[in-house]
């Protein structure tokens, strides 16, 4: 047969497979190119195109997908949050994501301590659920806001709470699992009668407890030789579990075995009681392998997590912009253990972590010692080690670092001194310098978190990573330690586990893979067989990517390249998490629709694939794929990436830069001139004198309906224009009679919307000016920042506008006056979209400069003023922070200036509200926009009397302010923080 032949035999088998997982599972099913992009990769090195994706609506619907892929003789994997840094989510197979639609706890037996859910929960959301009980699920990644209890089990996974619970094998009491060939029954520890009773059967389940039984007996000193005995091994299958002393224990067996083996189809959990009150103690030590050799010492004291970092990460972090107020409360030293204890009360953890102190020779008031019993500083603090991966990928001026020898492990009573060989390993290959690689982790049980600068692009650079994974290995095993502490081994390591446990064990490996998967069918090529740990990566020395020129965008931070820009995600999945804690925005399209191509990740994976660096991507039209414009077609362009993203990725401007490109000599989308001229529109609007006439007509529902429509826009009621604009009412105001000016000139910026839609707030925002000692002046010309066209992908004509603006404003920033801005999107086009779009204009790097909000300039560069007061209960604001305030602006003078004006603040945790500029307003976009606002802005809004005269909803937004105005608020309305300062500064005499 000819390799066409083949080829075509291939599709005609995949054409029909697909046809027959639509027509038999309850799910959804694809295998296009978009979906197939999406899912090529995980957290790892490593990338292959799967065959297709499930979706299973049902735990039934998933075992028919199984059923199907077999009788078609398709490989599988099992799929969680993806974020697997080994390479076990990628596979030329058929993927099935639990995560969309299997993802309920089922039950939860609180007096047994147990529970049972689905693959697809994630972690958080299932502690969440489990918090009225008083009982959570133990073993906690750092990935614990995104990552799923599937892959939890799959991996093996550990984080810093392991020191307490143990790892995921040791919180598993019983697995119900589903083998490729339909076999399916529950794993579980089983004493010799349990055993008896299931082994005495004649089918397939009974045949595997036997031959698991046998090879125990017949192996057992064997496996116990070989085991490294440390908390962290995690490489190989879990052989140890099946052994007497652990009691037979098929369940922890089948954990950390990578899908390789079995489906997991539902899992019956342990729980551990919530720990209600903790302190942390953080010791500073000259070095990191200083402050490994200190371990052992600090373990007998029995902390409930004993972590790590060393200076190198500590700088990242700080190049980074990233937990600065944590970061200056670390103390003397450059290699830092993290320590934290747990009690019932708050003085038996700080008696513990003081009798610790008094062990070890230290005490609380040490230059080398911060001690925390505060739950907020202590949270502050722990970010600065869970932010460790992102921390260390795509380090300003620092060598791109990657995965490979991310988790090795070893004893804890040598782990100082296999740092200082792992260091000097570094030197031997030229990995070492100045800037690291970091060394961090968790300490307190062996295992050692770092990324390292393998040259991946070269085929040279390939090769010595190869030799230099290799003597790794080899030194961790002289240690006594494991390949890997947490991460498992996937392809990563997978070829090196007989270097670890010997060719007998590994033997042994590849009988229970026979055993369970005979034609090596299930995520073939990990852990046994395994493909070798320099195939199929992402990069790789034949990795010639396109170089798409010439570009709108700058990309500085990206060695001015596209191609830099779209490689920047380093799989974390950190757009995946479910909940805004902390005023987290990312990602909203994903959150409303849990969609892997409408996540933060899986746009970025279409963008890469885009670029064909392999020559064999399912996207080849370049600029012109419907597919990455289908991904990108729900991205609010929030920016919520750009600030909570660990590699921020800034999909917002891919976004625009991608339309740009793809509408390039084409008609676009009737929406995008709805909505990107809506700034000449309003204009002309306003200058023919018939805002009030547009406003009657947008009022009649055929004639909105009509007209939304012929524009391409969802049929919602259009904002209502003002009747006089801000700039008219500027020209026809008369000089003002109060204020001394004595502060100097500022110009106030007239965006669109504050300008022709809510020129109250600008008209606000000049009484507090002036009352603040300011001379505030407007142009008077018509000008724009050019966001509606930037959002809307319309680059040309945005920098024409926005070159005009610029040329407009430069003489005052060029004397140092400030320009304010009061619309939070069209400020940060100012301070961050124009100086990319514009990156060698000096005027347009003043105006970056110079450009303020409100409660910058009163707060920072206004010396000596205090805001006008409310008396302390008078004023209450819940506030929706702005997304562009959120990523580019930053929100803290907001909210300092409130506390100071004695307002009592709420800042929701309530994320994007939906609306986003022109995203809420566009055809199709309207049940996502409504999605987003109702997961927690409006419910919390309801939930607020409307009558009560003490509380404002503050959202200096107009989207923000437009989504909650026209959505069901409870009647509610927002305002800007100018509206505030000016109602303070009414209540006060003059």
């Amino acid at each position: 047969m000819t390799t066409l032949q083949q080829h075509s035999d291939r599709t005609d088998r995949l054409s029909a497979a697909a046809e027959a997982l639509r027509d038999q599972v309850d799910g959804e099913v694809r295998f296009d190119p978009g979906t197939r992009a999406a899912y090529s990769t995980d957290a790892s090195n490593f990338r292959q195109l799967p065959l297709g994706v499930v979706l299973p609506h049902t735990i039934e619907a998933a075992v028919e997908a199984v059923r199907v892929c077999h009788d078609h003789r398709l490989p599988l994997v099992s799929r969680g949050g993806g974020t697997s840094l080994a390479g076990q989510c990628t596979n030329e197979a058929v993927v099935i994501d639990f995560s969309k639609y299997c993802n309920r706890l089922i039950s939860v037996d609180a007096d047994a301590r147990r529970c049972v859910v689905e693959p697809g929960i994630v972690l958080d959301d299932l502690n969440r659920q489990l918090a009225p009980t008083g009982l959570r699920y133990g073993p906690e990644p750092a990935t614990h806001p995104n990552c799923t209890l599937g892959g939890m089990i799959g991996n093996n996974s550990c984080g810093a709470t392991a020191q307490r619970t143990g790892k995921v094998v040791d919180n598993v009491f019983a697995l119900d699992v589903l083998l490729h060939d339909g076999t399916r029954f529950t794993a579980r520890p089983l004493d010799d009668d349990a055993y008896a009773q299931v082994a005495r059967g004649d089918g397939p389940v009974a045949a595997i407890h036997r031959a698991l039984r046998q090879l125990r007996d017949d192996h057992a000193d064997l496996i116990r030789e070989r085991y490294p005995d440390i908390p962290r091994r995690v490489s190989g299958y879990n052989l140890d579990s099946l052994l007497p002393e652990h009691g037979f224990d098929i369940a922890g067996f089948l954990v950390g075995s990578e899908a390789t083996l079995v489906v997991v189809l539902r899992a019956e959990l342990e729980l551990v009681p919530v720990v209600p009150k903790r302190t942390l103690v953080v010791l500073g030590y000259p070095d990191i392998a200083a402050a490994a050799d200190a371990v052992p010492d600090i373990v007998a004291h029995d902390p409930i997590a004993l972590e790590a970092v060393d200076h190198y990460l500590v700088h990242d972090q700080e190049l980074k912009d990233m937990n600065g107020a944590a970061l200056e409360e670390l103390p003397d030293g450059n290699g830092f253990l993290m320590v934290q204890f747990g009690a019932e009360q708050t003085v038996d953890a700080d008696q513990a972590a003081h009798a610790m102190l008094d062990a070890i020779g230290k005490g609380d008031h040490s230059p080398n010692v911060v001690f925390y019993d505060d739950p907020q500083r202590e949270h502050e603090l722990w970010m600065v080690r869970e932010s460790g991966l992102g921390a260390t990928a795509h380090v300003p001026h620092r060598r791109d670092t990657f995965e490979g020898w991310e988790d090795s492990a070893a004893p804890v009573e040598k782990l100082g001194d296999y740092l200082r060989d792992l260091r000097r390993l570094y030197e031997q290959f030229g990995y070492d310098s100045d800037a690291g690689p970091s060394l961090y982790g968790h300490f307190g049980q062996g295992c050692v978190h770092t990324r390292i600068p393998f040259d991946l692009f070269t085929t040279e650079g390939v090769a010595t990573y190869r030799r230099f994974m290799e003597q790794a290995a080899d030194l961790v095993v002289s240690y006594g330690g494991s390949l890997s502490g947490e991460h498992g081994d996937g392809q990563s390591r997978g070829e090196l586990l007989t270097r670890m446990f010997g060719p007998d064990i590994v033997g042994l490996f590849e009988q229970v893979k026979t055993l369970f998967d005979p034609d090596n069918l299930m995520n073939p090529g990990k852990v046994v067989h395994p493909a070798k740990l320099d195939e199929h990566l992402r990069l790789g020395g034949g990795w010639a990517p396109r170089q798409p020129l010439p570009l709108f965008f700058s990309y500085p931070d990206d060695d001015h390249s596209f191609t830099e820009a779209a490689n920047r995600c380093v799989g974390v999945g950190k757009c995946r998490g479910l909940s805004h804690k902390g005023g987290a925005v990312m990602c909203p399209s994903y959150q409303a629709t849990r969609e892997e191509r409408h996540s933060t990740r899986g746009r970025a994976r279409l963008l890469f694939e885009m670029l064909d660096g392999h020559g064999d991507s399912p996207i080849q039209d370049g600029w012109r794929s419907e597919e990455v414009r289908d991904a990108l077609d729900l991205c609010l362009a929030c920016k919520g990436c750009k600030s909570d993203c660990p590699a921020t990725v800034d999909m917002a401007t891919y976004k625009a830069e991608f339309l740009a490109h793809h509408y390039a000599g084409r008609l676009r989308p009737r929406a995008d001139y709805a909505t990107g001229f809506l700034p000449v529109a309003a204009r002309a609007i306003e200058r023919l004198r018939i805002p009030p006439l547009v406003n009657r007509l947008g009022k009649i529902p055929m004639l909105r309906r009509l007209g939304t429509r012929l524009a391409g826009l969802e049929d919602r009621q259009p904002p209502e224009f003002a009747a006089v604009s801000l700039q008219r009412w500027w020209a026809q105001r008369p000089r003002p009679t109060t204020g001394t000016g004595h502060r100097g000139r500022v110009l106030l910026w007239p965006d669109t919307f504050t300008n022709f839609f809510h020129p109250h707030i600008g008209q606000a925002a000049v009484e507090v000016l002036e009352a603040a000692g300011w001379e505030v002046d407007l142009p008077t010309e018509p000008l724009c920042c050019g966001l509606t066209w930037i959002s809307t992908g319309q680059l040309d004509e945005a920098k024409r506008r926005l070159r005009r603006t610029v040329s407009a404003l430069a003489p005052h920033v060029r004397e140092g006056g400030y320009v304010v801005g009061l619309e939070p999107s069209c400020t940060s086009v100012f301070r961050s979209d124009a100086s990319d779009l514009f990156p060698d204009d000096l005027d347009v790097q003043r105006l970056k400069t110079h450009t303020v909000t409100l409660a910058e300039l009163l707060g920072q560069h206004s010396p000596g003023w205090q805001p006008p007061r409310f008396d302390s209960g008078e004023l209450r604001a819940l506030v929706q922070v702005h997304c562009h305030q959120h990523a580019v602006l930053g929100w803290d003078a907001d909210q300092g200036l409130l506390e100071a004006a004695g307002v009592d603040v709420e800042r929701l945790e309530s994320g994007c509200c939906g609306l986003a500029g022109n995203f809420g307003f566009t055809a199709g976009h309207g049940d996502v926009s409504r999605a987003i606002a109702e997961q927690v802005l409006l419910p919390r809004l309801r939930s607020e009397p409307v009558d009560d005269q003490r509380t404002v909803v503050l959202a200096d937004g107009f989207s923000c302010r437009t989504q909650i105005h026209d959505l069901d608020s409870g009647g509610h309305e927002g305002v800007h923080l100018a509206e505030v300062l000016a109602r303070a500064l009414h209540r006060q005499p003059r």
